[in-house]
Protein backbone atom coordinates (compact mmCIF):
# COMPACT_ATOMS: atom_id res chain seq x y z
CA UNK A 1 0.00 0.00 0.00
CA UNK A 2 1.10 3.53 -0.80
CA UNK A 3 1.50 5.71 2.25
CA UNK A 4 1.80 9.70 1.74
CA UNK A 5 3.77 11.60 3.32
CA UNK A 6 2.53 14.19 5.67
CA UNK A 7 2.87 17.76 3.94
CA UNK A 8 2.38 20.99 5.71
CA UNK A 9 0.45 23.55 4.21
CA UNK A 10 2.01 26.70 2.90
CA UNK A 11 1.72 29.99 3.86
CA UNK A 12 -1.28 32.69 2.71
CA UNK A 13 1.59 33.87 1.07
CA UNK A 14 2.87 31.54 -1.20
CA UNK A 15 -0.06 29.69 -1.64
CA UNK A 16 0.05 29.27 -5.72
CA UNK A 17 -2.83 28.13 -7.68
CA UNK A 18 -3.85 28.44 -11.04
CA UNK A 19 -5.19 32.55 -10.56
CA UNK A 20 -2.14 32.82 -9.49
CA UNK A 21 -0.03 32.55 -11.96
CA UNK A 22 1.43 35.13 -14.17
CA UNK A 23 2.16 35.11 -18.01
CA UNK A 24 4.86 36.96 -19.55
CA UNK A 25 3.76 36.88 -23.21
CA UNK A 26 5.51 37.73 -26.74
CA UNK A 27 3.29 38.38 -29.95
CA UNK A 28 4.54 39.17 -33.05
CA UNK A 29 2.66 40.98 -36.01
CA UNK A 30 2.00 38.58 -39.25
CA UNK A 31 1.90 41.75 -41.54
CA UNK A 32 4.86 43.99 -40.23
CA UNK A 33 7.91 44.15 -38.07
CA UNK A 34 6.03 44.68 -34.54
CA UNK A 35 6.41 42.48 -31.10
CA UNK A 36 4.47 43.27 -28.12
CA UNK A 37 5.37 42.08 -24.92
CA UNK A 38 2.86 41.77 -21.59
CA UNK A 39 1.92 40.41 -18.86
CA UNK A 40 -1.35 38.82 -18.34
CA UNK A 41 -3.07 36.13 -15.39
CA UNK A 42 -5.03 34.55 -18.14
CA UNK A 43 -3.25 34.26 -21.36
CA UNK A 44 -6.00 32.96 -24.10
CA UNK A 45 -8.37 35.81 -22.66
CA UNK A 46 -5.27 38.36 -23.57
CA UNK A 47 -4.63 36.90 -26.90
CA UNK A 48 -7.78 37.39 -28.03
CA UNK A 49 -8.27 41.05 -26.85
CA UNK A 50 -4.85 41.76 -29.24
CA UNK A 51 -6.72 39.95 -32.25
CA UNK A 52 -10.15 41.37 -31.88
CA UNK A 53 -9.14 45.43 -31.82
CA UNK A 54 -9.72 45.78 -28.23
CA UNK A 55 -6.26 46.97 -27.53
CA UNK A 56 -5.26 50.70 -29.37
CA UNK A 57 -1.89 50.00 -29.24
CA UNK A 58 -1.45 46.78 -31.27
CA UNK A 59 -4.61 47.32 -33.18
CA UNK A 60 -2.97 48.52 -36.53
CA UNK A 61 -0.30 45.71 -36.36
CA UNK A 62 -2.80 42.82 -36.87
CA UNK A 63 -2.76 39.72 -37.11
CA UNK A 64 -0.70 38.16 -34.23
CA UNK A 65 1.11 35.04 -33.28
CA UNK A 66 2.21 34.26 -29.74
CA UNK A 67 5.67 33.86 -30.13
CA UNK A 68 6.48 33.37 -25.91
CA UNK A 69 4.78 32.05 -23.14
CA UNK A 70 6.31 31.80 -19.68
CA UNK A 71 5.13 31.10 -16.38
CA UNK A 72 5.93 32.83 -13.06
CA UNK A 73 4.44 32.48 -9.51
CA UNK A 74 4.43 36.12 -8.44
CA UNK A 75 3.56 39.66 -10.33
CA UNK A 76 7.10 40.71 -8.87
CA UNK A 77 8.89 37.94 -11.15
CA UNK A 78 6.64 38.19 -14.25
CA UNK A 79 7.67 41.87 -14.05
CA UNK A 80 11.28 41.83 -13.78
CA UNK A 81 10.92 39.34 -16.69
CA UNK A 82 8.82 41.70 -19.09
CA UNK A 83 10.94 44.46 -18.25
CA UNK A 84 13.98 42.62 -19.31
CA UNK A 85 11.68 41.72 -22.81
CA UNK A 86 11.02 44.81 -23.23
CA UNK A 87 14.68 45.96 -23.17
CA UNK A 88 16.83 46.13 -26.24
CA UNK A 89 18.61 42.91 -25.27
CA UNK A 90 15.28 41.45 -24.77
CA UNK A 91 13.80 42.41 -28.18
CA UNK A 92 16.81 41.21 -30.05
CA UNK A 93 16.37 37.63 -27.59
CA UNK A 94 13.03 37.61 -29.14
CA UNK A 95 14.09 37.89 -32.79
CA UNK A 96 16.96 35.08 -32.71
CA UNK A 97 13.91 33.13 -31.27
Amino acid sequence: MLKWRNSRPLPAGRRTTLKNMYYIYAISSKSRKYIYVGITNNINRRFNQHQDVRERTTAPYRPFELILKEVKMTRPEAREREKYLKSGAGKEWLKKK
